[in-house]
């Protein structure tokens, strides 16, 4: 999928990037809007993490990037809508609460940091999203999946806030607590020191700082930024 084709998308329908680092907020975020607009919410995390369970299930080293992308290149991941958000099927099979757990999430922080992963995965991203209605959560979204989306936005929060939410998430108390911190500051540190594509703010983003603001406060502010986008290509 070449660059021109990914930005090409269908009249009055945006392409609306959304980064950040874990716990900002994004994939609820992304989520809501989706549906408020009735576009299509593409998880890049959940492709990933997808890619991360059947490394799991095939006992595929995390660290061995040729056969990880043997192992893309045979997945078939579709993700589906639903009024709850979307279900994430790989080969059929439906894995939206397996790829939650902690093993899968700690699998995707490593097997993402791979260039040739990567590549195959933005490609796929851009296929599902070169129409354009869709709102596409992650990392390197608007720098490096669709450079020119329409509207880019960079959710960020403190991290200590953001660690605090990760945890009353997954209803975490005591020494497990601890634990869950530890990882999500180690796979912050990942996100923005790998080679390939490392979690960083598209120059052309909008900045929303979420520590002390709501879900509806921060989803009333990105819906705003759509407006204005839209009115303007009216």
């Amino acid at each position: 999928m070449n660059e021109h084709s990914t930005n090409k998308p269908a009249p009055g329908k945006l392409i609306i990037a959304i980064d950040g680092p874990a716990g900002a907020g994004k994939s609820t975020i992304a989520s809501r809007l989706a549906r408020k607009l009735g576009y299509v919410n593409l998880e890049s995390g959940a492709m990933y993490r997808a890619l991360a369970l059947k490394a799991i299930e095939r006992d595929t080293s995390f660290d061995d990037e040729a056969a990880l992308v043997k192992l893309a290149q045979r997945l078939r991941i579709h993700l589906e809508p639903t009024i709850g958000g979307n279900r994430t099927l790989l080969d059929g099979r439906d894995i939206s609460s397996r790829i939650r757990e902690r093993d899968v999430t700690e699998a995707a922080s490593r097997v993402s940091v791979h260039p040739a992963v990567r590549e195959w995965m933005v490609a796929r991203q851009q296929e599902m999203g070169a129409g354009g209605g869709v709102v596409m959560e992650g990392r390197d979204i608007g720098t490096k999946v669709f450079p020119r989306a329409d509207l880019k936005i960079f959710l960020d929060a403190d991290p200590v806030v953001r660690e605090q939410r990760r945890m009353a998430q997954q209803h975490i108390k005591g020494e497990v607590a601890v634990s869950v911190a530890a990882e999500l500051r180690e796979r912050d540190r990942r996100d923005r020191t790998r080679a390939a594509s490392p979690l960083v703010a598209a120059a052309d983003a909008v900045m929303i700082d979420s520590t002390s603001l709501s879900e509806d406060e921060v989803l009333a502010r990105v819906e705003g930024l759509v407006a204005l986008k839209l009115s303007r290509e009216a």
